[in-house]
């Protein structure tokens, strides 16, 4: 059905995403009593609406793209996020009903740029993975140096592994660090910079800035793919175009020789 092309206009997919903000912000007056109870009513009808909004957007991209719809997986990302809406709020899945503001993330399938960090995100994500196995063996070998060094002395912040982690996790994010940790270690154990200095080092100014750099890569080889990407549909468009063209040169060329075939 070609009338369902419409939903794939610039305007008509403005209009969604704002329908999206919309209904993120009647959401987020559901939470407060004071709001439910002088406009409950209306914000069930808002949200009504807006869902049902999103379900006929769903069924016109479904028959306009048809099997190009299931090869975008920020389509199936829709498809989930509004299905969920429909989940019937009963023992369990009560909580999945809850979890209706998810279509909040309907924005970033909408935003081409949050569209390509996310991208970004998924295209690192091997490399973050190797990364993640060194943090922790990082954390592991500080973490039992820690523990046994400071845990007799020190048991809140290093008197379990489990407690230690927690510490030098801290210690990572830099939060007072340095006045809230190290220094009260330094007062009964002086030479405990020779193992908060080289952590830190290690830590937040080498492997977190290893990952800034694998994420900023992943930016990179994100915008890569969405100008392949475009410049491919770009062609696709005029490869149609100029097909619609030549049939329609055709069919005048037709007429023309019809028209002097009766002449002569």
């Amino acid at each position: 059905m070609e009338w369902c092309n419409f939903i794939l206009k610039p305007n008509i997919q403005k209009f969604i995403l704002v329908v999206i903000v919309i209904n993120a912000l009647t959401l987020g007056l559901e939470t407060s009593p004071a709001v439910v109870a002088a406009t409950g009513p209306l914000l069930h009808i808002a949200d009504q609406i807006a869902l049902w909004i999103f379900v006929v957007e769903l069924v016109c991209k479904i028959i306009a793209l048809k099997t190009q719809f299931v090869r975008d997986p920020w389509n199936i990302f829709d498809f989930l996020i509004v299905g969920i809406s429909f989940v019937p709020a009963v023992g369990w899945l009560t909580v999945l009903r809850s979890m209706r503001v998810l279509r909040v993330l309907r924005l970033i399938s909408g935003i081409p740029r949050l569209r390509i960090i996310v991208q970004s995100l998924l295209l690192s994500l091997p490399s973050i993975g190797w990364i993640s196995l060194l943090m922790i063996v990082l954390f592991y070998t500080f973490a039992v140096m820690a523990t046994k060094l400071f845990g007799a002395a020190f048991p809140e912040w290093f008197g379990s592994l489990g407690a230690t982690f927690f510490t030098l996790f801290q210690v990572m994010t830099l939060e007072s660090w340095a006045m809230g940790i190290a220094r009260p270690v330094m007062e009964t154990f002086p030479y405990a910079y020779l193992f908060f200095i080289p952590y830190v080092l290690l830590s937040a100014f080498i492997v977190l800035n290893v990952f800034i750099a694998i994420i900023i890569g992943g930016m990179d080889d994100a915008r890569a793919q969405q100008k392949e990407e475009d410049k491919k549909q770009i062609g696709n468009d005029l490869h149609k175009e100029l097909t619609v063209l030549r049939e329609q040169m055709e069919k005048v060329e037709a007429l023309l020789r019809a028209q002097e075939d009766k002449r002569s």
